[in-house]
Parts: structure tokens; sequence; C-alpha cells
């Protein structure tokens, strides 16, 4: 069952885990080099630029100071030293640009590069999940995940590192340059930290759980929006159209009042850091105006007050980049919780490959359940020869589908073991297994591309000869040679355009090109009308001589030809036979046949 719905958060509020943003550092590890070049480049721009103020200063005290204290300079020398001051700041500036700008287009490149790695383990991770994560999750939160958080930490992987690190360069270099001109004052500098870091503690704490929130109520947007979209006919059908839009306008509330109190915070940082730094910068005024009148020089004081403007810059900028830590550790708790997922249904250490089936399939004493406690089949058994084909027929919900998804390994047993040809499958790989069995489920699922790509999605090798013997097998040959395009239409997501009978033929022959070994047929004729129906059995029973094949069907018409009729009730089969021999027992198939036949 699923663990949540759209209108539920995922989870708690949880403390803030340096874990999360080490482990993005091991995707930064790939890009080393890159990156301490771009911190190379940075450091140099920033010493550069922080030597302006020292030569403001000097130009200040030696060359404009009142024309009565000069000392032995000319008027013209004095002109000319000005001015080569002046070409030097703008030339440490340029510098300080250019070195800044290379910096920037090299991590964006590395940035956007860890992004993509995280977006491709991401989805190799979750292409290996069970069907069991999926039944128990919106999809519309999955894809919250992969795109939306993935999107978020962006900012973080492409600047935010190497950012974090500069600031930090900064504030020494900064800091050193301060000392170095006036000490007095750039402890009157350094006084406002202890304010600073009090303000940001009180400030921290709300705004991550203020993120968490937003994160939260995100998904759960985008949960019902997917569920919305998928379901948007049903919705029309039923005339649902206002309580929807009523359930998606409270959700959007709850987005926008998290998002608001998010912003609120993180819209106290730059404010508070500009307060100190203004209220700094007049004690140096002060101070070096009226407390050490004639002990420093005016120029002193202008460079000073440069200095620490400069000093609380990095201060808020850090802040800022805290705010994206903070932001990006929310999603990153989600990126990896979904990467930490155990894949349940893997290769064994020991698997080996799957030999070429021939089709004997054995169940022992078989037990499943979807949520422990709670059986669907309990100590099930039985034998199936190569190349027999068994249909399995019982009331809604008795575990008919739930058989064949365990032959293919779709779940792991709760107990017993599974057989094909002497093979324990739980101890082959899954590939091995899987490639060699063709599997139509009851959703016929149809991907965007062409005709043929959705044909041939299961053997991309296929030739046009085998997929147009496959399409002639289940009768839609001519359909879609009939198309302007032929195999090469484009057809949308899930098939839109197309009949369901259409797709469910589209889906049939997208099974038989994969020429399986084992063959398994869930309902796989309800969407098809009589007619189309028998001239597809025609072909099916071409098919099926040699395969072992497992067919569900509440059509039981369709599968009184099959080799064994096993009838699934009470957590196992309570009945097995032909159809000759289930009639004269006249029990719960006799039962079921007799009333679809009134």
């Amino acid at each position: 069952m699923a663990r949540n719905k759209f209108d539920v958060d995922e989870v708690l509020e949880t403390p803030f885990d340096i874990r999360h943003l080490k482990r993005s550092l091991v995707y930064a590890a790939k890009y080393k080099k890159r990156i301490a070049l771009a911190l190379i480049l940075s450091a140099l721009g920033s010493v550069i630029g922080l030597l302006s103020p020292m030569i403001v200063q000097n130009a200040i005290d030696n060359y404009m100071i009142p024309i009565d204290q000069q000392s032995a300079v000319s008027p013209d020398d004095r002109v000319k030293y000005i001015i080569l001051s002046g070409v030097a700041v703008f030339v440490c500036i340029v510098v300080s640009v250019i070195f800044a700008k290379i910096r920037s287009v090299m991590m964006t490149k590395v940035g956007q590069d860890i992004v993509y790695d995280i977006r491709k383990d991401l989805f190799e991770h979750m292409q290996r999940l069970s069907f069991e994560y999926y039944d128990s999750r919106p999809h519309g939160k999955i894809l919250t995940r992969i795109i939306n958080y993935i999107n978020a930490i962006s900012d973080l992987m492409t600047n935010g590192l190497i950012n974090f690190i500069l600031e930090i360069i900064n504030l020494v270099f900064i800091t050193i340059f301060m000392f170095f001109v006036n000490w007095q004052l750039a402890l009157i500098t350094m006084a406002g930290l202890p304010v600073y870091a009090a303000i940001m503690l009180i400030i921290k704490n709300g705004q991550r759980k203020a993120w968490q929130q937003v994160s939260n109520k995100s998904s759960n947007l985008n949960a019902y929006l997917h569920e919305s979209i998928v379901g948007v006919k049903i919705s029309q059908m039923f005339t649902r159209e206002e309580e929807n839009a009523e359930i998606n306008d409270k959700l959007a509330k709850k987005y926008k009042k998290a998002w608001m109190k998010a912003v609120s915070y993180s819209n106290l940082v730059w404010p508070s850091t500009d307060v100190v730094s203004i209220i700094v910068r007049a004690f140096i005024f002060g101070v070096g105006l009226i407390g050490m009148r004639g002990v420093v020089s005016f120029g002193t004081i202008i460079a000073m007050t440069d200095y620490s403007a400069r000093f609380w810059q990095p201060l808020m900028n850090l802040s800022n980049l805290m705010n994206t830590f903070i932001n990006a550790v929310a999603n990153l708790e989600r990126i990896f919780e979904m990467m930490d997922e155990p894949v349940t249904v893997d290769d064994a250490q020991d698997a080996k490959e799957m030999p070429e089936i021939h089709g004997d399939v054995h169940f022992k004493n078989v037990t499943f359940a979807y949520e422990p406690g709670i059986n669907i089949l309990e100590n099930l058994s039985f034998d199936i020869k190569a190349g027999e084909s068994v249909a399995l027929v019982g009331p809604t919900g008795a575990g008919k589908t739930t058989i064949v998804n365990l032959i293919s390994r779709f779940y792991n047993l709760s107990g017993g073991e599974i057989d094909i040809d002497n093979s324990d499958i739980s101890k082959v790989t899954l590939h091995s297994l899987r490639s060699q069995m063709g599997i139509m489920l009851q959703d016929s699922f149809i991907f965007s591309g062409t005709i043929r790509d959705n044909i041939a999605y299961g053997k991309l090798d296929a030739t046009d000869d085998e997929i147009r013997n496959a399409c002639m097998i289940v009768g839609i040959d001519s359909y879609i040679e009939s198309l302007p395009n032929g195999y090469g239409t484009e057809v949308n997501e899930r098939g839109a355009g197309l009949s369901q009978g259409q797709k469910q033929l589209i889906a049939f022959a997208r099974t038989i090109v994969s020429n399986p070994k084992i063959l398994v047929l869930d309902e796989a004729t309800s969407s098809i009308d009589a007619k189309t129906e028998r001239y597809l059995q025609n072909g099916l029973n071409h098919l099926l001589q040699g395969r072992t094949s497992f067919i569900i069907a509440h059509r039981l018409s369709t599968i009184r030809s099959c080799d064994k009729i096993m009838y699934v009730s009470n957590k196992g089969i309570t009945e097995a036979g032909t159809h000759d021999e289930l009639m004269a027992k006249k029990g719960d198939y006799y039962k079921l046949y007799t009333a679809q036949s009134v």
C-alpha cells in the first residue's frame, strides 16, 4: 500500500546532517583538478583586487594632501602619480573580474557535470527498484525527486562549493590586509562578529525547518498534479473538475504559505548583515576621526572603511550560501534517500546466467505477501511441463496476476521456491531470466515514439520482417499499413489517439517479437472485440506451440483449449485439470463457467 498520499508529508523535520554535504563532495572529487584551478584563479583575483584600497590610501596620504603639507613632490609628479594610481586600481579591478569570469565559466561546467552524474546515478538506481517501491508511493513524488530536487541543487554544485571556499579565503586575506594597515581599526571590525553570529544562530534553525516544509508541500502538489493529469478523463467523466480544483487550491495555498515563511527567514540574512556592517563602518569613522585624531591618516580611515565593507561582503555571501546549503541539504536528503532505497529484487552475489529455457516450471511451497502478515498465496505447489499452456482462473484478487509476476521474479517470495528447468530463479541473474520471457500485462502501456519503436522495445535489433510478422499474427498489420507513415507513425505517451484494443494489439506484438521461451498473457485480449479475438486466437495457437504459456482470462471461452486450467482461490490452487475434466467435477470452475454461459 502507498506509504503516503499527495496530501501527506513524506518525512518529519530531521536535524541537519553534514553527511549529505560530504556525500555530494564525492561527486565533486571527480573534477578536483578543474575545481583546484578555478580556486587558484579566484584566490589570485581576490588578492589582486585587495591591493586597490592600499593604492588609494597611498595616493590620498602622499599625493592628495593639502598644498601647505606637501613634500618636495612637484605638481606634475603629483598628477602623474595620482593618474598611475587610478590606472593601477583599474587594472586590479579588471584582472580580478577576468579571473572571476573564468572561474565562473569553469565552475558552471563542473557543476552541471556533477548534476548530470547525480541524475544519471539516481535514474539508473530507480530502474533497478522493485515493483514494490512503485506500488507504495505516488509517482508524482518520485518525479519531484528526480527533476525538481536535482534542479534545486544545481546552484550549489555549480558555484556554491567553490564560492564557500573562496569567501573563506577572501576573509583571511582581508583580515590580513586590515591588520597590516591598522590593527586598532581592524579590531573594531572584528568586534561585530559576535553580534552577527548570534543573529545567524537565531535564524538558522527556523530557516532549515521552513525549507523542509517547502520540499514537502512542493512534493505533495506535484504528486496531485501528476495524478490529475493521468486521470483527467475519469475526472471529466464524473464531473469532478470543481472538487479537483478545490483540492489543488488547498495544496497550492499550503505550498505558498510554506514558501513565504521560508523566504521570510532567508530575507532576514542580508539585512542583518548589512546593518551590522553599516554600524561597524560608522564606528570606524567615529573612532578614526575623533578618538584617534592625529594618530591615523584620512587615507588610512578610507582604506579601513573599504576593507571593512569588503570584510562583511564575504560574510553576507557566506550567509546567502548557507541559505543555498540549507535548501540544498533538504533536497539532498530526499535524493540520497532514494539512492539508498534498497534494491530488494536483485541478483544474488553468486547468481549465475540462466541457461536457455526449455519451459518446465515448478512451484514448491510458495508463500507470498505484499504486506507482512497478509498472505496472498500460502504453500502453493504445482508443476508445469515444457510446452504446456496453462490458464489461471478464479475470483478477482485471488492471486492470478501475482503468480505470473512471481514467475518473472518481480517480487521476492515470502517462503518457498520457484524453479524453471531445475534452476532456482532466485539464484540466476534477472536479465538472463526476464530476457527469455514474454509478458503481456493488463496495462498495455505505449511509449512516445513510433509504432515500430514500441514493437521493438524489448528487441532493439528486430528486423522489419520480424515486426511485421508479429503484427500479422495479432491482426494489426493492415491497420498500421493504412496509416500515412505506416510503422513510422508517431504515437504520444500512453498511446493517445489509439483505441484501447489497438494499444493492446501493439503491446501483444511487442511481446511476440521478443520470441520468448515462456509466454505470460495477463488479460491480453480484454479490450479486443470478438472478431479480432478469433483472428488473434488462430495466430496464437501457432505461436504457443512448443512454448510454456500462462494465460489469465476472465472470458473462459478463450481458454477451453489450454492443456491445464488451474482455479486460484483461498491462497492456492483449489482445482486443476483440462476443461472437460473440471466441468465433469462440477466444482468451482464448473460454477464459474456455467455462470458465464447463462
